[in-house]
């Protein structure tokens, strides 16, 4: 049975409503805004917070995507420093400036890097199957290598902090950064660059196969003077070849009056080598000994260059391993002085040929004459 609605007549008296009154529908007074129910409000909070969200979340994936092309590009460039394992690192790309033997300078290399870490990386070239190719820091990998060895702490010595550049350079832009490296050394020596713009020549990479070009090519950065005593000492080396085991202990005037008189006598390099070979247990103090005679001028009963002279060659006992050393700061900058058995270097930034030879032999009989008191 259905509900009947009711309807009301409801009289409203005369004069009730104003004339001209503002009439508002029931219920509603002035401008007062639709509620909403619950759902709505929540359903509208939802996507509010959803929109929001989705905003943060778009920026973060921005920033995320600005920084990973950021580091693969500083990565491409090699200024990202990585942990490389040692066994990784190869040195058969570029010819290394050194040549094998002891080496005075890398004790103390060794003793900076256990107390202090490695302040400067070493700069590598990646390979395609997953190995290294040394640009940069050649006695830095040695030293940690060594160190590794002696200490056997594979968390502090088994991978190196490397600067790691993607393969694509020349050859002769990378030979041109690591001998920029090496020109900074204080103690990188003519010889040193000598054999490395003849090595440079002689390998089949690169464009240039004349070592004179190849002092040009490499040591573009240096002084027309410099690459002049390059050249200079050039001639020692290829005149000497393997029969020197410390050329890089070869001063600059000793080397260049040595060049010139290789050039002005005739089977001079034959002599030296004669002497020089064999003879494994000679000092650096020893090979420089026989160099000097031999590029000084001979007193007149040695005439060993004479047809059938002969001069009696002497062998040294091999000297102790022990010795010390010191450093201390001067005008010319941080001086080193390396004592061993009969033997005192001084190393200082600073030419001494330029000082009267008087003067410079009186200062080191006064220096021995001290030390003996």
């Amino acid at each position: 049975m259905s509900r009947k609605r009711r309807m009301f007549d409801i009289d409203l008296p005369e004069g009730s409503i104003a004339d001209g009154a503002e009439t508002f529908p029931a219920g509603k007074v002035g401008d007062a805004p639709a509620r909403r129910g619950p759902m709505a409000t929540a359903i509208s909070e939802t996507v509010t917070s959803t929109l929001e969200r989705q905003e943060i979340e778009s920026q973060i994936r921005a920033e995320n995507d600005a920084l990973a092309h950021e580091h693969v590009r500083l990565k491409r460039l090699g200024l990202v420093i990585e942990l490389v394992p040692l066994e990784l690192v190869e040195m058969s790309k570029l010819v290394r400036d050194r040549k094998a033997g002891p080496d005075a300078e890398l004790a103390d290399l060794k003793a900076s890097i256990a107390e202090l870490g490695l302040s400067n990386p070493i700069r590598l070239e990646s390979r395609e199957d997953g190995r290294y190719e040394l640009i940069q820091g050649y006695r830095r990998l040695a030293a940690y290598r060594e160190l590794l060895e002696e200490t056997g702490d594979t968390a502090r010595y088994a991978t190196i902090p490397a600067a790691v550049t993607q393969p694509g350079e020349d050859l002769e832009a990378l030979y041109r950064k690591m001998v920029d490296e090496n020109l900074v050394r204080k103690d990188i020596s003519f010889a040193e660059m000598a054999m490395l713009a003849i090595d440079y020549a002689a390998d089949p990479g690169t464009a240039v196969s004349d070592p004179e070009k190849a002092v040009a090519v490499l040591f573009k950065s240096a002084g027309y003077q410099k690459r002049s005593y390059i050249r200079g000492f050039m001639t020692v080396v290829e005149a000497l070849g393997e029969d020197l085991t410390y050329p890089q202990g070869i001063p600059r005037a000793l080397g260049l009056t040595l060049a010139r008189k290789l050039e002005e006598v005739e089977g001079l390099s034959g002599a030296i080598r004669a002497e020089l070979r064999d003879w494994d247990n000679r000092s650096l103090a020893d090979e420089l000994g026989v160099l000097r005679r031999f590029a000084g001028e001979p007193e007149p009963d040695q005439g060993w260059d004479e047809p059938g002279a002969a001069r009696p060659a002497t062998r040294p006992e091999k000297p102790a391993k022990a010795r010390a050393s010191f450093q201390f700061d001067r005008r010319e900058g941080r001086a080193k002085c390396v004592a061993g058995v009969g033997k005192l270097e001084i190393r200082l930034d600073r030419d001494f040929t330029t000082i009267d030879r008087r003067r410079l032999e009186q200062a080191v009989r006064q220096m021995l004459d001290q030390l003996d008191g």
